[in-house]
């Protein structure tokens, strides 16, 4: 896994995981990358500062970095989320794996689809190369 840390055409910076870069650049070109504070799908890896550990702590250069948001906005960015998810997909439940197969697969047409799938499930599905995302899911009243 990789994480990058992407711009949205709104200028909202945020990561993003994804099994390599041609995950990300194929998502990308599907406008399957969401900006999650604005829902825009015009979106572009950001630049990124390379993580070395050299020892000693680095000051935090907030006048460099935009501001995280906190646990609320979070809350709500979430619950944003899981209305888009919900008004552009087909809720499948548990047969979420089995669906998320035969789309993989051709079996069935491509569409969106959302459901559940355990930790297993899950990983079966990324060994198999079936691209998915695992989003935090709020409540409808949080």
């Amino acid at each position: 896994m990789i994480v990058f840390d992407l711009k949205c055409k709104d200028g909202h910076v945020f990561e993003a995981w994804f099994p390599d870069s041609a995950a990300f650049e194929k998502q990308k070109a599907k406008k399957a990358v969401v900006c999650p504070m604005c829902g825009n799908r015009r979106v572009t890896k950001a630049p990124m500062a390379p993580n070395i550990a050299s020892g000693k702590s680095r000051e935090h250069e907030s006048n460099k970095t935009p501001a995280q948001p906190n646990a609320a906005e979070m809350m709500v960015m979430l619950s944003k989320l899981r209305q888009e998810v919900e008004k552009n997909a087909d809720y499948v439940g548990e047969k979420f794996p089995e669906e998320a197969r035969k789309i993989h697969y051709g079996e069935t047409e491509k569409r969106n689809i959302y459901g559940e799938a355990s930790k297993e499930e899950a990983e079966e599905l990324v060994e198999e190369g079936v691209e998915f995302q695992r989003i935090p899911w709020v409540r409808h009243d949080s």
